[in-house]
């Protein structure tokens, strides 16, 4: 009651207080002493750990924010932590006077146990008597009370709000405070003069998900990694609330391209990594992907809208790594470049494109330049970084840094109040609480001045995280001490000549940071990847079926979120040039196996497979002779031929060569681009040079040994011909000697008997036919008589292929 009397203004009198003193001092200069000398007793008076044995959690405090006539309502679970059951305990509530600085809302925030010198006394109603608290064993509680109880200052402030238990345990039969949680309870009744402008950035971020694999269809979706985005668009997912807590909420959207642009390919057919290959997406993931674009859509009409460059880069390890590898800077502007048109393309909005947001608002004037290199204006910053630790209130957050450049600091202590588990209800009342009364407290440091605050929260806020952020907007929206802008008018506010507008120097940058960046070797692997690109490109009859999605797939390999996933983003950059080689490899050169070259000049073939669903243009084929003397191609020792071959197609090239030694000649082939720059890998074979081969000799003897066998065909043919017409003129000759024999018998006999028969009439009739005979003979021996039908036979051997009539 004498705690209650002292707190309600109604004290003892000025005898009883005399008293008091005198006392206090009798006793209290001996233990003075003794704490002087030994200050960890003092800390221990302060603060014992008996306060703690009892866990009190405070889960819910509503109103957040309460004004005159409402009722301010306690719910939370009492946990006995100690061996002893608990006796005899109240539950009370301690509120404390008026808080004048952020610094001290600091100071109570790192309390734990109770102290008896600075927690204030508790009020005697309400209370809830617990008479019995055994160990391990959770009670609820509940406690109520009306503003008007309260002893709040009319025009507002922040007080500290304490929920106490005070009982007694079998060992110590005394009441005690035996356990203590502490919060803030901002009270503004009305609104302040002037309202500190307040822009909180809602980030809709993810990681990389898409690979710069692409399916062959005509469309070419997209392959992904995984399907691992699902279950952030999934209702009551990350990105899923996101959405639906942000559209009632006065918020600036910071939105990566990337994502939506995921989403968008999800949503128009896409398909998931398999091993080594891929399968179709699930139709109702595609489904679920248009739902969730159609309602952040409708969520951002008539926002502000800041696009971030596509796959949100890591601009500290761009300026502290990327720099020393030479391109690096050429992927930030070309994401620069391809942010605001995909935001238009994806969500029909337009964007703000000239902020950069450096990881954790970390900066030094390497990041700084890195970030205004590719275009943007207005780099985001934290108060930690860019400090004013001489002022004793909170600057406007816009600072000129020199060169058109604006650094928009964030306050750190209200970025960084939802990082954390949040999924405790505790845990997630404080730091809405703590987060209302800072912001209170800001307004309360220069209540004559309008300020402007901006909030930059964690880049990927989780489920439980995204809901603590939105219940501590919501708190802000009867607007008594703040009112919203979004960030671009933040970045325009006119800037607090005594804020500070120096950046700190590299050596100040946060080595947890720094050893969290991506190595030097990423941004080599990227510039690999480019060079390999800008080769093959310029090959192809449609390159805008491989550069954009192998350019994006590089700009995401510079992400953001690949911090604290070393191995992950290495694996990332590996697929990225597998994929790119497995298409530069699709067009190749067939290999030959050794050649024999025989004779003085003939032709060499060379094979160009192109395994692509395109043509390729603008290669040359170069034939080099590694012996210009022994072989030469096309009069010299090499020769480019250009060459065109059709998708799925191969193409044979033909060079002209003349040997002028026999031995064995090493040739080179290689593609190269228009540009001299070689393609692929050289394929070599060997050329034998040889006047006579086997080959030509086994010809040539078969062909000898036919001739051979020919005439000796021809020569007896010959000769069995010569025997035949021999034998037959031996007969020819017998026949015609009988033949005369007879003849000369029958002219014999016709001159004996001519006289006796009248003589001319018989030798009339004997002359015709004895004067054929006769004829016939005298013919035979005359020159100049006419050919017989049938001629005499000669002799000699017939002729070739004369035929002989027999």
């Amino acid at each position: 009651m004498a705690e209650a009397a002292a707190f309600q203004g109604t004290g003892p009198s000025p005898a009883r207080r005399w008293l008091r003193r005198t006392l206090t001092v009798a006793v209290g200069a001996p233990l003075l002493a003794g704490l002087l000398q030994n200050p960890s007793a003092a800390r221990a008076a302060e603060e014992t750990p008996v306060s703690r044995t009892v866990d009190v959690s405070i889960d819910t405090l509503t109103p957040s924010a309460p004004v005159e006539g409402d009722t301010v309502t306690v719910t939370g679970t009492l946990t006995n932590r100690g061996k002893r059951t608990i006796t005899d305990a109240t539950v009370n509530l301690r509120v404390g006077p008026r808080m004048d600085s952020r610094s001290e809302i600091d100071q109570v925030a790192r309390r734990k146990g109770f102290r008896s010198d600075s927690d204030p006394q508790a009020l005697d109603s309400p209370e809830i008597k617990v008479p019995r608290l055994a160990a391990g064993v959770p009670q609820d509680f509940r406690i109520s009370v009306p503003v008007a109880d309260l002893d709040l200052d009319d025009e507002g402030g922040v007080y500290q709000l304490g929920v106490s238990l005070t009982g007694q345990t079998s060992d110590a039969r005394w009441d005690r405070v035996l356990g203590i949680e502490r919060t803030f309870l901002p009270y503004q009744p009305e609104p302040t003069a002037k309202r500190t402008q307040f822009t909180y950035l809602w980030p809709l971020i993810s990681s990389a998900h898409i690979s710069a694999d692409t399916a062959s269809d005509e469309q070419q979706s997209a392959v992904f990694q995984d399907d691992e985005l699902v279950e952030e668009l999934r209702p009551g997912g990350r990105l899923d609330q996101m959405v639906t807590l942000g559209k009632d909420l006065p918020v600036t959207w910071v939105i990566d391209p990337d994502l939506l642009a995921s989403v968008d390919a999800m949503a128009n057919g896409y398909r998931v990594k398999d091993g080594t290959g891929h399968t179709a997406g699930a139709k109702p993931n595609e489904e679920l992907a248009g739902r969730w674009l159609g309602e952040l859509e409708k969520a951002l009409q008539g926002r502000k809208v800041v696009a971030l460059p596509f796959a949100d880069p890591d601009l500290a390890s761009l300026a502290h790594r990327g720099k020393a590898v030479p391109g690096s800077l050429g992927h930030l502007q070309s994401a620069t470049a391809l942010a605001g048109s995909t935001v238009e393309t994806v969500l029909h909005v337009p964007s703000a494109t000239d902020f950069a947001w450096p990881v954790e608002g970390a900066v030094d004037p390497s990041i700084m330049a890195v970030a205004t290199s590719a275009g943007a204006r207005k780099v985001i910053a934290r108060s930690d970084s860019i400090r004013d630790d001489d002022l004793p209130y909170t600057p406007t957050a816009a600072r000129p840094i020199g060169g058109g450049a604006t650094a928009v600091v964030s306050d750190a202590e209200l970025s960084t109040a939802f990082q954390g588990d949040m999924v405790r209800a505790e845990t997630s009342t404080l730091a809405v609480q703590e987060f209302l009364a800072q912001t209170l407290a800001i307004t309360l440091e220069q209540p004559q001045d309008r300020r402007s605050v901006v909030v930059a929260p964690q880049r990927q806020p989780s489920v439980s995280q995204a809901q603590a952020m939105a219940a501590a907007v919501r708190g802000l929206g009867a607007k008594r001490w703040t009112e919203p802008i979004d960030l671009v008018a933040a970045a325009a506010a006119k800037p607090d000549p005594k804020a500070s507008t120096r950046v700190p120097r590299a050596s100040q940058y946060p080595k947890k940071l720094r050893d969290s960046e991506l190595p030097v070797d990423a941004f080599r692997d990227m510039k690999t990847t480019g060079d390999e690109l800008s080769d093959f490109k310029v090959v192809l009859s449609r390159p805008d079926r491989v550069v954009p999605p192998v350019l994006a797939a590089i700009n995401r390999e510079m992400s953001t979120s690949w911090r604290g996933r070393t191995t992950a983003a290495a694996i990332y950059r590996v697929d990225v040039q597998d994929v790119l080689r497995r298409l530069t490899k699709s067009v190749v050169l067939v290999d030959k196996s050794a050649l024999t070259l025989s004779g003085r000049s003939a032709t060499i073939p060379v094979t160009v497979q192109n395994k692509l669903l395109q043509d390729v243009k603008g290669l040359v084929l170069r034939l080099t002779s590694s012996n210009g003397t022994r072989l030469k191609v096309d009069g010299g020792t090499s020769a480019d031929l250009p060459l065109t071959v059709r998708a799925g197609h191969s193409q044979s090239v033909k060079f002209p060569a003349s040997a002028n030694a026999n031995g064995q000649v090493s040739m080179t082939a290689q593609l190269y681009t228009v540009d001299g720059i070689p393609y692929g890998s050289p394929m070599t074979f060997s050329v034998k040079v040889s006047e006579m081969t086997p080959t030509v000799m086994l010809v040539i003897a078969g062909g000898v040994l036919l001739l051979v066998l020919a005439g000796v065909r021809m020569y007896s043919q010959r000769k069995r011909l010569a025997a035949r017409a021999a034998e037959a003129e031996t007969e020819t000759e017998t026949e015609a000697a009988a033949a005369a024999e007879a003849a000369a018998a029958a002219g014999t006999e016709a001159e004996t008997d001519a006289p006796a028969e009248g003589g001319p009439v018989a030798g009339t009739g004997a002359a015709s036919e004895g004067g054929a005979a006769s004829v016939t003979a005298d013919r035979a021996g005359q020159p100049s008589d006419p050919e017989a039908d049938t001629g005499s036979e000669s002799g000699d051997p017939s002729g070739p292929g004369e035929k002989v009539d027999r």
